[in-house]
């Protein structure tokens, strides 16, 4: 039987990243839209932020785990696989581009405009939402590492 091969299941995972981009972008875009005809427009920049990755991100653990990956072809060092840093890499830029893309959707928002903590988020807003973003990447980072280890046994 012929072992999986890492490097095509690598260009597939990073298709399926960059695929995902609009489709955020728009989930962003309705999950904004419906907080505003609920007018729950306090917190709704890190409440949607926060959303909209979590779930993406459960979503590309579902799909490297749906992956046939060989993950014994991959060196351990200091306890995290190669492919991990390999798979991670994938999305480079792209939380900050998902922030860039809420903050304009805020920026140019005639309902917000009324909530200038919402309309124009601040340094300190997006510096909080930032550090929750990085607790969600963090956790998301250990788990696919330890899908990875778990699937060298």
């Amino acid at each position: 039987m012929k072992a999986p091969d890492n490097a095509g299941l690598l260009l597939g995972f990073s298709r399926f990243v960059a695929a995902a981009k609009p489709i955020l972008h728009r989930e962003y875009q309705q999950r904004l839209a419906a907080d505003l005809a609920r007018q729950q427009w306090q917190g709704c920049f890190q409440r949607n932020l926060l959303a909209v990755l979590a779930g993406f991100y459960r979503q590309a653990l579902q799909q490297v785990k749906a992956m046939p990956f060989d993950a014994g072809q991959a060196p351990v060092v200091n306890g995290m696989s190669g492919l991990t840093a390999e798979l991670l890499a994938a999305f480079a830029g792209f939380s900050d581009e998902l922030i860039l893309f809420a903050v304009d959707k805020h920026r140019t928002s005639c309902a917000l405009s009324n909530f200038p903590e919402e309309h124009k988020p601040d340094r300190d807003y997006l510096q909080a939402t930032r550090r929750e973003i990085a607790e969600l990447w963090q956790n998301f980072a250990l788990d696919l590492n330890r899908h990875l280890l778990e699937e060298r046994c």
